[in-house]
């Protein structure tokens, strides 16, 4: 069976939308898939920004914006469809949504983007809202890319995407994973300070010098020595981890240098935790940060450790992975078959997280 679909993904470090539109195909449970098109549509300054200040709206406000960031979602994939010529040819829509208040140990994650609304916007079929029904179930709700990785990537024994916020998958007999530590999203507003929106492949980073007294704060973070399943809300990068790196008035190019240290020793000391003899050790490297150089080496060094192969794919799997995965999930819950997979999770059970919103007219 093959479907045609597209997937949504806006994470964390607030480059855009990524919109992907992908055929996947099921052949007696061995899951293929090919990317036709791929763009990662850019937020307008006005759009960063709301993004950004999101949650600090009131109920009534956010609600707005929830209805607006719908419809900004559907506009951009008529766009996408238009400039694509893909007319009559998308069966359905998978929107991960920009999320905005993440507290699964409150009972609640909430992300961006009405599905209702992108639906009727677009005309159709839509799967959104991903995530809640596990923290339902008492998980994390997080990272639910792993019952992606599982049917599409089946040779690799770890996964790292290095977006807003660093997670990493293991694919041990159960799969586990889990949010590592902020990455892009703190990396980027250190850039920023020197008026740049990113560190060009890792330039002023590798220019710079390691703060030993900041490596060891960060390190000791309680977020650290909790087990897992856990996970990462935006906030922990933005007001947590940027203010005590600012604290220390250092260059630029040395808290750079000292946060690029930081995720790499916090991604080794994940997989020292997730090792298993029988887990394969290739490994595959995606996210935005797989195009920051010097961290994509520093990274390949210190996994040799434990004779992991690191490998980078090809630039729209890179880019678009997760979107491509949103597109996977969104399949999965139209079959109502599970889209999350508790042991990452630490929910009560699997689940078919999503939901549907009828685009087009019976």
């Amino acid at each position: 069976m093959q479907y045609r679909v597209i997937g949504l993904m806006s994470g964390s470090s607030l480059d855009g939308l990524d919109i992907i539109y992908a055929e996947l195909e099921d052949s007696g449970g061995v899951w293929t898939y090919q990317i036709k098109a791929a763009t990662c549509a850019t937020y307008t300054n006005e759009w960063t920004l709301k993004l950004q200040n999101a949650p600090q709206l009131s109920a009534y406000d956010y609600l707005l914006m929830h209805s607006a960031y719908g419809k900004l979602t559907g506009e951009k994939v008529n766009k996408f469809i238009d400039d694509n010529d893909l007319q009559h040819k998308v069966q359905l829509i998978a929107s991960h949504g920009h999320t905005v208040f993440h507290a699964p140990h409150l009972g609640i994650t909430a992300q961006l983007g009405d599905g209702a609304v992108i639906a009727a916007t677009t005309g159709i079929n839509t799967v959104s809202d991903l995530r809640i029904m596990d923290v339902a179930l008492g998980g994390q709700g997080a990272p639910i890319v792993p019952a992606g990785e599982k049917l599409l990537f089946k040779d690799y024994g770890y996964f790292i995407n290095l977006g807003g916020i660093a997670n990493i998958t293991a694919s041990n007999p159960m799969y586990t994973a889990f949010d590592v530590c902020p990455a892009n999203r703190v990396l980027n507003m250190l850039a920023l300070k020197e008026g740049k929106l990113y560190d060009d492949e890792g330039a002023m980073a590798g220019s710079g010098t390691v703060n030993p007294a900041l490596l060891t704060r960060l390190n000791n973070l309680d977020y650290y020595k909790q087990p897992f399943p856990k996970s990462l809300a935006n906030s922990f990068g933005t007001d947590v981890v940027f203010p005590i790196i600012d604290s220390f008035n250092l260059a630029t190019a040395d808290a750079l240098r000292t946060y690029t240290e930081h995720i790499v020793q916090q991604v080794v000391d994940a997989v020292a935790k997730l090792q298993t003899p029988a887990t394969s050790h290739k490994l595959m490297l995606t996210g935005g940060g797989a195009f920051n150089t010097f961290l994509a080496q520093r990274l390949n060094q210190a996994l040799k450790i434990f004779n992991i192969e690191m490998s980078i794919p090809a630039n729209d799997l890179i880019k678009y992975k997760e979107a491509l995965i949103m597109a996977l999930l969104g399949v999965l819950r139209w079959r109502e078959e599970n889209t999350v997979i508790n042991s990452v999770t630490g929910a009560s059970r699997s689940s078919i997280g999503g939901a549907v919103w009828i685009g087009q007219e019976a």
